[in-house]
């Protein structure tokens, strides 16, 4: 989940790629960069102060084009035009359990080859298909095109081979398999016999994603295919134990990744209607239409998302390493300021965004209850988040593309020195248009969703006002990490 990760526990590929990356330079090849956007990325060449007024200035702007669109049928039209995408149910029958097989089977050997293959960063597959084709070649396709992940799931495998032995059992016992209604693993005397208590919401994947990020952080999983195959292992066995205890709950509550990929996936163009059916959307128009789910922790795992990213290169700058070291000279261990800040970020950007519905509520002057209006627009962050990890991410996956393919390809005897891109100069701007447009994008969902909940044209846009503000400091702190010089995150 970084972007750079320098020294010990840093870069996804960390500085194991260093020598791979000399030898590349030496023998006139295209270096592989070790691991981090800010090595095939150029920093934005404008002054910081300037990009960053910049950004506060665009979404400000786009704010005041969008109080002209007040015609709400004609924002309908936008938000809920779909196209179906036809999606026979017996090719889905077919196809997703051999997708499944194949994502078990990559699955096996990122454990394998953690385990036993090279150990130089930039060779070893498990390091590669991790960081760079999953979290983030992978991610990208889960807001870019659409959340594929429950039917790629490899953790989701025992839960629904059990399934099928018991469909196929009460099949053949009483020769009716249609009266097998109820949830999965029903009727078995393992699965689904544990409940998630209702109070907890989806606060344990609030947790498990703060918690994985700062184990990101603070150890050196993304550079050590040893101990990246044991928290891949873990992480393995407490998921499938959990989903064979809970159910699917497990996915939907606690399970944090699934939850990433369908968040980002809300926003996505291609969306699964209410009926199992695909429909081709406009991208961010699908979270128009509903509201978060009233459960606990649903608008904090939103806030959190935005937050782990920020969070994520914060960590990096040497603003950072200036404010961390005055508070390490005093004797306080490196893991705790870590973990403090993490916390501390989060509640900061959850309170920012609580006291904008409050007074979302007052500029509206409405009955609606602020934490309805916290579920309501919680949506229109989710593509902030997405425009921020495509910022972080796109030139990292580009430039180590060839390294992965040529890794993918022999896992267990990979080449020597694979070759990777070195990008322009100028792809380090696009970082800055993928931010704004995000932003632009969440401006839009927040108009189409101000005029779905407030009564005329007067409430919904005073509405926005709040809104608005909290979107410009939210842009104004991306482009600042985004435009600082990376160095190694210190005192860990």
């Amino acid at each position: 989940m970084r972007e750079h990760r320098p020294g010990r526990r840093g870069r996804p590929l960390g500085t194991s790629i260093a020598a791979a990356v000399t030898a590349a330079v030496a023998s006139g090849r295209a270096a592989a960069h070790s691991g981090s956007l800010g090595g095939s990325v150029a920093s934005a060449t404008v002054p910081t102060w300037l990009t960053v007024l910049t950004g506060g200035v665009v979404v400000g702007g786009s704010f005041l084009f969008t109080t002209l669109l007040t015609d709400h049928d004609a924002m309908r039209g936008v938000n809920w035009w779909r196209l179906a995408v036809p999606t026979p149910a017996e090719l889905r029958r077919a196809v997703v359990p051999l997708v499944r097989a194949c994502s078990v089977g990559v699955l096996l050997v990122v454990l394998a080859t953690g385990f036993v293959g090279p150990r130089e960063g930039v060779r070893n597959f498990a390091l590669l298909v991790v960081w760079v084709g999953w979290w983030a070649g992978y991610t990208a396709t889960t807001y870019l095109v659409g959340n594929t992940w429950p039917a790629l799931n490899p953790w989701r495998a025992p839960l629904s081979a059990l399934r099928w032995i018991r469909d196929r059992r009460r099949a053949g016992g009483d020769g009716d398999a249609a009266r097998d209604g109820g949830a999965e693993g029903e009727g078995d005397p393992l699965v689904g016999r544990v409940s998630v208590p209702a109070s907890w919401g989806v606060w344990p994947a609030v947790a498990g994603l703060l918690g994985l990020v700062w184990l990101e952080v603070v150890s050196p999983v993304g550079e050590s295919p040893r101990l990246l195959a044991g928290v891949v292992l873990a992480y393995t066995l407490v998921t499938v134990a959990g989903s064979l205890l809970v159910g699917t709950a497990w996915f939907d509550r606690v399970d944090p990744i699934s939850r990433v990929f369908a968040a980002y996936g809300r926003i996505a163009p291609i969306q699964y209607d209410a009926d199992g059916s695909l429909s081709l959307r406009l991208p961010g128009t699908a979270p128009t239409e509903a509201p978060l789910p009233d459960r606990p922790g649903e608008v904090a795992f939103v806030v959190a998302l935005l937050w782990v990213t920020t969070y994520d290169g914060l960590v990096a700058t040497p603003t950072w390493a200036a404010a961390v070291e005055p508070v390490v000279a005093l004797g306080v261990p490196g893991l705790a300021v870590y973990a403090g800040a993490l916390l501390v970020g989060f509640g900061l950007f959850r309170g920012v965004y609580r006291l904008a519905a409050r007074r979302v509520r007052e500029t509206a002057d409405t009955y609606v209850t602020a934490r309805a209006i916290e579920r309501w627009f919680a949506p229109a962050l989710l593509p902030i988040a997405a425009g921020y990890h495509l910022a972080h991410f796109l030139g990292y996956f580009l430039g180590l593309a060839p390294a992965l393919a040529a890794v993918v390809t022999s896992p267990f005897a990979p080449p020597a020195s694979p070759l990777a891109l070195v990008l322009p100069g100028w792809f380090g701007s696009a970082k800055l248009l993928f931010v704004l447009a995000g932003h632009v994008l969440a401006i839009w969902v927040a108009h189409s969703l101000a005029f779905e909940l407030f009564p005329g044209v007067l409430a919904a846009i005073r509405s926005q006002y709040p809104s608005v503000v909290v979107m410009v400091f939210y842009t104004m702190t991306s482009l600042w990490v985004i435009t600082q010089p990376y160095g190694p995150p210190p005192f860990v």
